[in-house]
C-alpha cells in the first residue's frame, strides 16, 4: 500500500517540507525519484504523477525554499535566490538525506533549478525529466514589462480571493488548455497566495533574466545524463518552441511535445504524460524528437 509520509529538514537554514510518496530511502530496493515543483507552486502538484510512479519509485517530494510549506525564518541568512542557489539547496537536501544518486523530475522554473543541478552535479542523477522548459530570448523591454507586472501580482495577494466565484479558475486559465480537477487549481491558488514575498519576488527576477538568457543554453548542452524534455502544445508561458531550441543543444536531450496540452501536461492529459515518462524510464540511449 502506498502512503505519503510527511516530514521537515534544515536545509542551509530554511526547514524545508517534504513528503515520499512509497517508502523512504533504505525501506525498500526501489530507486528515488525526486520532483521539483515551479514557481508559485508546491509539491502537492506533483502527488497524482507521484503516486502512479511509485510502483518503480520511491517518490521523494520537497517544496522549495520560501515556497508551499518550506516558510522563510525570519532571517534567511546569506542566500540568494538565484537558481543556482536553489541548485545547491537540492544538493544539501539530497546530502541530509543521504541519498547519492536519483533520478529527477521537475517542472517549469523547477526544471531550470534541474538543468543547473544537472550540470553541477551529473554523478548524483541516473536520468532526468525537465517539463515545461526552454531557452527564453532576450528582450530587454518584455523583460521589463514582465518584471513590473510580476512585482504588482506578488505585491497584491489577498486570502480573501480564494472566496471569491470562479477565482481558482481565472487563476489557471493561463496556464491550461485543457481543464483539471477544481480541488488542483484550488491547491494552485492558495499555494501562490502564501508564497513568501521575497522568494515569489526574487524569483520572477531570476528565472526570466538576461542572466538567465545566457547561462541557460550552456546549461542544457552540458548535460551528460538522458534527459527527458516534455512540452506542452498550447503552453503559452514556456512555448514548445523554446523547449524545442533547448533540446537541439544536446543529443542526450530527447525531445517530447504533447499535443493538446499547456503549462500542466501532467496534469492535463495524465495518461499520455506518464506514457511517454514510462517509455523514457525503459530506454537505454537517447536520440532524436517526437510529438505525442
Amino acid at each position: 500500500m502506498t502512503t505519503a509520509q510527511e516530514n521537515r529538514i534544515n536545509v542551509r537554514g530554511v526547514d524545508h517540507y517534504y513528503e515520499w510518496i512509497g517508502e523512504p530511502q533504505g525501506a525498500s530496493s526501489k530507486p528515488v525519484m525526486v520532483f521539483i515543483h515551479g514557481w508559485g507552486g508546491s509539491a502537492r502538484y506533483w502527488q497524482s504523477t507521484a503516486l502512479v510512479l511509485s510502483d518503480r519509485f520511491n517518490c521523494l517530494l520537497y517544496d522549495l525554499r520560501g515556497f508551499g510549506r518550506s516558510k522563510l525564518p525570519p532571517s534567511s541568512g546569506q542566500l540568494s535566490y538565484e537558481l543556482e542557489d536553489y541548485a545547491e539547496d537540492l544538493c544539501h537536501f539530497l546530502d541530509a538525506l543521504k541519498l547519492e544518486k536519483i533520478y529527477l523530475h521537475a517542472h517549469s522554473m523547477g526544471a531550470s533549478v534541474g538543468a543547473i543541478f544537472l550540470s553541477m552535479y551529473p554523478q548524483r542523477v541516473e536520468k532526468a525529466i525537465l517539463t515545461c522548459n526552454g531557452i527564453f530570448e532576450y528582450d530587454e523591454r518584455a523583460f521589463n514589462a514582465f518584471h513590473k507586472f510580476g512585482k504588482y501580482v506578488v505585491q497584491f495577494r489577498y486570502r480573501w480571493f480564494l472566496n471569491v466565484p470562479w477565482s481558482d479558475r481565472l487563476f489557471m486559465a493561463r496556464f491550461l488548455h485543457r481543464p483539471i480537477p477544481a480541488s488542483e487549481r484550488r491547491i494552485f491558488l492558495e499555494d501562490f497566495l502564501l508564497a513568501d514575498y521575497e522568494a515569489a519576488l526574487g524569483t520572477i527576477y531570476t528565472s526570466v533574466s538576461k542572466k538567465a538568457v545566457e547561462i541557460m543554453p550552456g546549461k542544457f548542452a552540458s548535460i551528460t545524463v538522458p534527459t527527458l524534455l516534455i512540452s506542452g502544445e498550447k503552453d503559452i508561458i514556456i512555448p514548445a518552441r523554446m523547449g524545442k531550441v533547448a533540446a537541439a543543444l544536446n543529443p542526450r536531450i530527447e525531445y517530447v511535445e504533447m499535443t493538446k496540452t499547456a503549462h500542466f501536461p501532467m496534469l492535463e492529459d495524465a495518461g499520455t504524460y506518464l506514457k511517454i515518462v514510462g517509455d523514457f524510464l525503459e530506454q537505454d540511449d537517447l536520440v532524436g524528437s517526437s510529438q505525442a
